[in-house]
């Protein structure tokens, strides 16, 4: 036989308060959406809501008292809660809860907080702040590394000029919803269990538009085509965005507009690469220049040249660095540097002359000309022997 008062863990003399809280703390324990899956825990909060629905009403408390559990199924003509009825007037539990538990996960609002009476204080339901916009935006690798002012063009929802975004012809025109009485909401509550549903006459909205305002009919809001002006700091880079406050779509209700998030994608480079903040060029020398060593003008990303000393002797593949000649973080933490890869690059559609030349140029070369090659060559021989 269901003892009510230990199922929820209280005294027999507890207070209406005291049981309300002893059913809030172990409904809350052992609700479904907490503890999917598991059909003791859901047997459990079915044992718990029958014992609240008795003891939460005096009548039924008094014959539960009196004449225990078989006392209430003899009272409620032999169909109580050993019966095919249940608390409430329902037939099973199972209706019981899907009637309680419409809201969880969606229906009417609210959900597991709103469920148990944690409803959101929203205020005026006409307030509600604009929604916010995104956008891409393709700059340059020198306005990348310059900054850049852009002027974008972006559709947007306005406030309408004529009713100010009241929808209404007129302040006139503007009532007060009589069923939900301005909220914008119906409550409803039986015994512990509570929903908060949208109102369906006003929609939420709390008001009733007599006569809707001719140019945005009704919506307070019209669609409408603007220039904005972007400003991209110095030092950007591809997978940045930027966030314009306030240039979203307007609130209603005199609600803040949102905002515009643009996701900048910087165009690649003829000859410039960008590492993090410095910036790489790879620079072609000639088999000579490379040789005998030499002096290069090569251009940075500021657009300016710089004097570039390459010693004689030179390898391929070896990286000069600028030092200041990089990208201004976009933070403000300094600047990066340039980096200069030498790339020996091997002559191609030689002359005859050319090619008598270079023959004569190897026959006088010697293993100290070639020190990597020399170096190779023996741990060759050494791999080998």
């Amino acid at each position: 036989m269901a003892d009510y008062y230990n199922i929820l863990g209280v005294p027999s003399n507890a207070s209406q308060d005291d049981i309300k809280k002893a059913y809030r703390k172990n409904a809350l324990k052992y609700h479904p959406d907490r503890n999917p899956g598991d059909a003791q825990a859901e047997k459990q909060f079915k044992s718990i809501s029958e014992a609240y629905e008795i003891l939460s009403d005096d009548n039924k408390r008094k014959i539960y008292d009196q004449y225990g559990a078989e006392g209430l199924k003899a009272g409620m003509g032999g169909g109580g809660m050993g019966g095919g009825a249940h608390p409430g007037g329902f037939s099973s539990m199972e209706e019981a809860l899907r009637t309680f538990m419409g809201a969880f996960g969606g229906g009417g609002g609210g959900g597991f907080e709103s469920f148990f009476g944690f409803e959101n204080d929203e205020g005026d339901p006409g307030i509600r702040p604009g929604a916010s916009k995104k956008m891409n935006l393709a700059i340059s690798f020198e306005e990348a590394i310059k900054g850049v002012e852009k002027e974008i063009s972006i559709t947007n929802f306005v406030n309408c000029a004529t009713c100010h975004g009241s929808g209404a012809a007129s302040t006139s025109d503007i009532k007060m919803c009589s069923r939900c009485g301005g909220k914008g909401q119906l409550h409803q509550s039986r015994g512990f269990f509570s929903m908060t549903t949208p109102c369906p006459q006003c929609k939420g909205q709390g008001k009733i538009i007599t006569k809707p305002c001719p140019e945005c009919e009704g919506h307070g809001q019209v669609k409408q085509k603007q220039k904005i002006q972007v400003k991209v700091p110095p030092g950007v880079d591809t997978g940045m965005r930027l966030r314009m406050s306030g240039h979203g779509d307007a609130g209603m209700g005199g609600a803040p507009p949102g905002d515009l998030y643009i996701s900048l994608s910087v165009k690649p480079h003829e000859f410039f690469e960008r590492q993090g903040d410095d910036i790489l060029l790879d620079l072609p020398l000639s088999f000579h220049e490379a040789a005998l060593g030499c002096k290069k003008e090569i251009p940075t990303a500021s657009g300016q040249s710089c004097r570039l000393v390459v010693s004689e002797g030179t390898q391929s593949g070896k990286t000069m660095r600028i030092r200041g000649e990089g990208v201004q973080n976009v933070h403000g933490q300094g600047k990066g540097d340039m980096l200069v890869r030498l790339v020996v690059e091997t002559p191609v559609n030689l002359s005859d002359k050319q090619k008598e030349l270079l023959r004569s140029f190897g026959e006088l070369e010697n293993e100290n000309n070639s020190p990597r090659r020399r170096g190779f060559l023996g741990k060759v021989k050494d791999f080998f022997t």
